[in-house]
């Protein structure tokens, strides 16, 4: 997502695309997008001074880290992003900024519930499914 400064009326300008996370490069072995990345950006001008608030929406597949089952999950962020408004570079490039925002908040332990009992540690079975013999 870039935004020219130039364009940027004194109310500001409401900004919304999607990007499938294969853009951004942020899927890993655990957390999977599942569908694209729903951005809604409003920027404003003040001075010398950009600000960018920023919404983000998507669907999410990540593998429980007790149990090992996959599971669906909605990713839900917003914050704000700060540029210094420079003439010489009149776009800019909020796309490094925003993949870093998302990866700084992926869960470093997904659990499918709060409540997973995991896996049996001898036989391995699942135990939110069934109770072992072990």
């Amino acid at each position: 997502m870039k935004i020219d400064i130039n364009r940027i009326p004194p109310e500001g300008a409401i900004l919304e695309e999607k990007f499938v996370a294969s853009a951004l490069d942020l899927e890993t072995e655990i957390v999977k997008f599942d569908g694209p990345l729903n951005i809604k950006a409003r920027a404003s001008i003040i001075t010398n001074a950009v600000t960018v608030d920023i919404s983000l929406e998507a669907p999410l597949k990540m593998i429980c880290s007790r149990c090992l089952q996959d599971f669906a999950s909605v990713y839900q962020k917003k914050f704000q992003l700060n540029y210094s408004a420079v003439k010489s570079e009149p776009v800019i490039d909020l796309d490094p900024d925003i993949r870093q925002e998302i990866i700084l908040d992926y869960p470093l332990k997904p659990l499918c519930r709060p409540d997973c009992k995991g896996l049996c540690l001898k036989c391995g079975s699942n135990l939110n499914e069934k109770a072992c013999g072990c």
